[in-house]
């Protein structure tokens, strides 16, 4: 694919180191080459690719999306690619082999992604972000052509992945079809002749593999920017297979509903990697925080600048709005019954605990009925673990407000 000449490149130092510092875990080969490419003036062509094995893109997704406008805005050539291809295979687990999908249950996945992703990018206009699909070349590759990719690896350095390691010393099956994954996501680069990938760091070993394939084939450095990764509210990596993030797709009052539910120790980790709250004001909340000042109102500054970020200003405003009448003092009385707990205990021994259950199992068919709400947001996890901070529980009519204290 040859890259279009006649595109503006705008050269803004302080978008530039936005890009290569907000969020970002590492930079390959370093900071200070990317930098200097990025001042060159030259148009560059860069790229992140989401596998379709759930419905929704999410709030993680989202740190990348963010950062592809940045690099759209001036003027570099922007690729949104689907692994309708890879996600077949599926990338490696760290615990188990991933199911395969069939092609109906991709085409199924990846119906709505344009639309959540054109929240933050534009597909249109003089500058379109391409919407790309993996399946277009690697469906095509002849067995000679993948014997000669898998020639540029060894299995020693496919098993220097972490999660090849691990489960090798536990003795779980690592499948042959397991090692093509890396390979295959590599060589998207090198079809498309990018010169940056970006991902999540979980995809860091596959990212460095598409730095050697480009070597090989196009003789060609690709920089890799790998993004930090954003815990769910469950205190999991928020995951489409998991379906516990918060979702592009999701309402404007579900964001905030769902941003309400962090614990007080992710605000800070959220508003760097989910808003364009300036570091050094993100670094004094962090302070207020560890100091037990005004954790609310940062939760609910929080909630309001992720939806911002994804939905616009009003519509973040509206949904604020709704969620403070929702959860008004009119709602929650002054003397509602107050529990206090250390970090880490589990929603059913809360439920329990307060009487708001008769005992776990008890718990769980309420919890399967919708009838849990962990500040206007429904459970629907058995093993949902509450963290520090201040919340209200409500079962039905019954009402309580639960302090999580740090454990000492």
């Amino acid at each position: 694919m040859e890259k279009t000449k006649d595109m503006k490149i705008i050269i803004d130092e302080k978008k530039i180191d936005r890009f290569l510092d907000r969020g970002v875990e590492a930079v390959y080969p370093t900071r200070d080459a990317l930098k200097k490419k990025l001042m060159s003036g030259e148009r560059l062509k860069i790229y992140q690719g989401f596998d379709p094995t759930g419905p929704y893109l999410h709030v993680g997704h989202a740190m990348g999306i963010r950062a592809m406008k940045i690099l759209q805005d001036l003027g570099h050539e922007v690729i949104f690619l689907v692994g309708d291809f890879t996600s077949r295979v599926g990338d490696p687990d760290k615990n188990s082999v991933r199911k395969m999908l069939s092609l109906e249950d991709i085409k199924k996945n990846m119906e709505g992604w344009k639309e959540q992703a054109a929240q933050m990018i534009d597909f249109g206009g003089d500058n379109p972000v391409k919407f790309l699909h993996n399946y277009n070349w690697l469906s095509k590759l002849t067995l000679d052509e993948i014997i000669k990719l898998m020639s540029h690896m060894t299995v020693q350095q496919m098993l220097e992945r972490d999660m090849f390691e691990r489960r090798l010393k536990e003795g779980d099956p690592i499948h042959v079809q397991e090692f093509i994954y890396p390979l295959m996501q590599g060589y998207d680069g090198v079809a498309m002749g990018v010169d940056i990938e970006m991902g999540g760091a979980d995809q860091t070993f596959n990212m460095l593999v598409g730095r050697r394939l480009s070597k090989v084939y196009l003789n060609k450095e690709k920089f890799v920017r790998t993004n930090k990764m954003m815990d769910a509210t469950d205190g999991r990596t928020m995951s489409k297979t998991k379906g516990n993030g918060i979702n592009l797709g999701d309402t404007a009052d579900e964001m905030y509903g769902k941003a309400m539910s962090y614990s007080d120790d992710k605000i800070t980790m959220g508003l760097e990697l989910l808003t364009s709250i300036p570091m050094d004001e993100v670094k004094k909340i962090g302070e207020d925080i560890t100091n037990g000042k005004n954790q609310m109102n940062h939760k609910k500054m929080m909630s309001f600048e992720i939806v911002k970020a994804i939905k616009g200003k009003e519509v973040a405003q509206k949904a604020q709005t709704n969620w403070i009448a929702q959860f008004s003092k009119k709602e929650i009385p002054d003397n509602l019954k107050e529990f206090n707990f250390n970090n880490g205990i589990k929603i059913l021994e809360v439920l329990k605990e307060t009487k708001l259950s008769s005992s776990n199992s008890n718990g769980r068919r309420k919890i399967d009925e919708k009838a849990v709400q962990l500040d206007g947001k429904k459970l629907t996890d058995h093993n949902f673990e509450l963290k520090k901070g201040e919340f209200v529980l409500k079962l039905g009519k019954k009402m309580v407000k639960i302090n999580i204290k740090q454990a000492f």
